[in-house]
C-alpha cells in the first residue's frame, strides 16, 4: 500500500488539517516530533522515505477524515520474472488503465508468459483493496512498471574452444491498483 500524496492534500487542505496535526497522528517508534513532521513532509511532496506503513496511512485518514482507501494506492510487484523487460511491457501496456474485471480477463486469456506473473500481482493488489474496503468493480490499474532485472549469464560452446555468451534477461513488475472517484 503507497500514499497518494496529492490526495492526502487536498483532503487535508478541505479539512483544514495542519502538517503538525498529521505528525502528532503517525507518532510511533523512530518518528517523534520533528522527524514526525518531516516525514509527513516527505510523503505530501511524493517521497516514499521514510516508508509510510499501513498504520500511518490509517492514521493519517482518520486524521483526515475519511477511509483509508481514498488516499493509498495497493501496490503489489513481482521481482525477477524470468522474461525479458521488452516482452513483459507488451501486456503492461495492454492492461493500463483498464478496470480489475477487464485487466482480469484480459491476462486470464493471454498466451504471453509475461501475463502469469502479472496477473498474480493484479490479484494481489486487488486483494489488499479488497482488504480495505474498495469496492472491487471499481478498481482499476492505475500504474504498472516494468524494469530491468539482473541477466543471468549462461554459455554456448562453440568451435575451436570458444565460448559465446548467452544473456537471458529478467525484469521487475510493479502494479498499482486504486479506487475510482
Amino acid at each position: 500500500m503507497r500514499l497518494r500524496a496529492n490526495e492526502l492534500k487536498t483532503r487535508a487542505s478541505e479539512a483544514g488539517v495542519s502538517v503538525e496535526q498529521l505528525a502528532e497522528a503517525v507518532t510511533r517508534d523512530g518518528l517523534v516530533g520533528d522527524k514526525a513532521v518531516s516525514a509527513v513532509k516527505n510523503w505530501m511532496g511524493g517521497k516514499g522515505y521514510p516508508k509510510c506503513t499501513k498504520s500511518d496511512i490509517e492514521a493519517m485518514a482518520n486524521t483526515v477524515g475519511c477511509l483509508p482507501k481514498d488516499i493509498a494506492k495497493f501496490t503489489s510487484s513481482v521481482n525477477n520474472h524470468r522474461g525479458s523487460p521488452k516482452k513483459a511491457k507488451l501486456v503492461a501496456d495492454m492492461i493500463r488503465g483498464k478496470s480489475f474485471e477487464e485487466a482480469n480477463n484480459m491476462l486470464a486469456f493471454s498466451t504471453k508468459r509475461a501475463a502469469v506473473s502479472i496477473h498474480k500481482a493484479l490479484k494481489a493488489a486487488a486483494a489488499d483493496a479488497e482488504q480495505l474496503g474498495a469496492d472491487p468493480s471499481s478498481v482499476f490499474v492505475s500504474e504498472i512498471t516494468v524494469d530491468r532485472g539482473q541477466h543471468i549469464k549462461r554459455f554456448r560452446p562453440k568451435d575451436r574452444g570458444r565460448a559465446h555468451p548467452i544473456l537471458k534477461r529478467t525484469s521487475h513488475i510493479t502494479l498499482s491498483v486504486q479506487e475510482r472517484s
